[in-house]
């Protein structure tokens, strides 16, 4: 696929940052030039433009900000995500959505695919509307996953959170993969199930990272949302 028929929305985000250097020639746009609440605004930025994949990375990703401000992240993460379901079915264009761990309660782990999806809090909420959306368009593919900074960016991390997070850095590669796919349905995509702690310090093992309880934070975060990521490791085999 040539890398000038690619959108990533979200062109200021993390994940974006990272898979320009893996897609130089992919269309980037920041939310004011593409911004999914404003579905005219998208349509002028693809006039002049031959899309055949959009990855739908912009999203309002802070639990504590959507707890604060339901309205926006309803906006940003449900509305927008529907614009740009509008968009693809208008123009045949495949649709890659980045959901998240979170659309499960937490009580589980290691969730698979057709595990039943129960969030905790607004985020979550917001990102499984988003889900919804997608799911009405065949031409897609939902990704579940959840990543971070190269560099962890806080002193302490969780000892009571279990995850399947992985760095930013070894998750874009994996999502490239399947933009040059025809993989559809939803798709979990992480690593091994291990504590934030854990995860934290396997960034950096000579870096000291404290240790913190979900117990001390002032917002609702689920316990254990790792993911069986067996099914996209036999569709995309390791090389």
């Amino acid at each position: 696929m040539d890398g000038r028929k690619i959108l990533v929305t979200g062109g200021g985000g993390l994940l974006a940052s990272e898979l320009r250097r893996l897609l130089p020639q992919a269309y980037f746009p920041n939310s004011q030039v593409f911004n999914v609440t404003m579905y005219d605004t998208m349509t002028g930025f693809l006039l002049d433009k031959d899309i055949s994949v959009i990855l739908h990375a912009a999203a309002l990703t802070s639990p504590p900000v959507c707890d604060k401000d339901p309205l926006k992240a309803l906006e940003t993460n449900i509305v927008g995500t529907a614009n740009v379901v509008k968009l693809c079915m208008k123009h045949n264009i495949r649709l890659i959505y980045v959901s998240t761990d979170y659309v499960f309660r937490g009580d589980q782990g290691n969730y698979r695919e057709e595990d039943p999806v129960y969030p905790v809090n607004k985020y979550a909420w917001s990102k499984l509307g988003g889900e919804c959306a997608v799911r009405m368009y065949d031409n897609s593919l939902i990704i579940r996953t959840s990543f971070g900074p190269n560099v962890f960016p806080y002193e302490k991390a969780f000892i009571d959170q279990w995850t399947s997070r992985e760095s930013v850095s070894a998750i874009a590669p994996k999502i490239v993969q399947l933009m040059f796919s025809s993989v559809t349905g939803t798709l979990h995509v992480g690593g091994p199930r291990r504590t934030v702690l854990e995860y934290a310090r396997s960034l950096d093992p000579s870096r000291e990272i404290g240790e913190l309880s979900i117990r001390g934070v002032n917002f609702t975060v689920p316990v254990d949302t790792s993911l069986d990521c067996s099914l996209f490791d036999q569709i995309i085999p390791e090389k």
